[in-house]
């Protein structure tokens, strides 16, 4: 018994300096050599910070352009899903509260025709992307919203379209709401 004890208590100490201090110390070097230092890139509009790059956020008023929504109401420090299934009551009534007032705020479109991305929440409740459908069905809303022809509001979601090697197009809620307030 006493010629495992030692063994086990030198493996036991060494995998405790690995997993609580050189890991997290590794973890912590590569955050600081990302974009950002490790604290998120932040967008900034005229030197003011508006928001962060990757992570979500809400949006409400009609003029501008609405991403996901969010099972923990954007909060970045709380990232996470409903974790009910498809067949769950609650997230079949919340999804239908979704759908009627998502057709509230765009009266001409089709109940049909709303993307599944703006009506379900994302895995982490932070995802700061929609599909270019989920844009381009907003356009009415917001051209009406702005006084500004759908065809420039069209025109700005076909120039913000991000066509990565490898996964789906997307377009960058923030992003693109930013040149929304610099349409002239």
């Amino acid at each position: 018994m006493k010629k495992y004890i030692l063994p086990s208590l030198k493996l036991t100490l060494v995998f405790i300096i690995i997993c609580s201090v050189l890991y997290p110390l590794l973890i912590a070097a590569t955050a600081k050599l990302s974009p950002g230092g490790g604290k998120g890139e932040t967008v900034s509009v005229n030197g003011k910070v508006v928001g962060y790059k990757n992570i979500g956020q809400k949006f409400t008023d009609d003029k501008y352009f609405q991403g996901r929504p969010s099972a923990v109401d954007y909060n970045a420090a709380g990232s996470a899903g409903s974790n009910k299934a498809p067949s769950n009551p609650d997230y079949l009534k919340q999804v239908e509260e979704r759908i009627d007032s998502f057709l509230v705020h765009n009266p001409t479109v089709k109940r049909n025709e709303i993307p599944a991305d703006l009506v379900t929440a994302s895995g982490s409740g932070l995802d700061p992307d929609i599909t270019p459908q989920a844009a381009y069905v907003q356009v009415a809303r917001i051209a009406k919203a702005r006084n500004i022809p759908e065809e420039k509001i069209r025109a700005l979601v076909d120039t913000s379209v991000k066509r990565p090697v490898l996964g789906m197009e997307k377009v960058n809620v923030l992003a693109i709401n930013i040149q929304l307030d610099q349409l002239k």
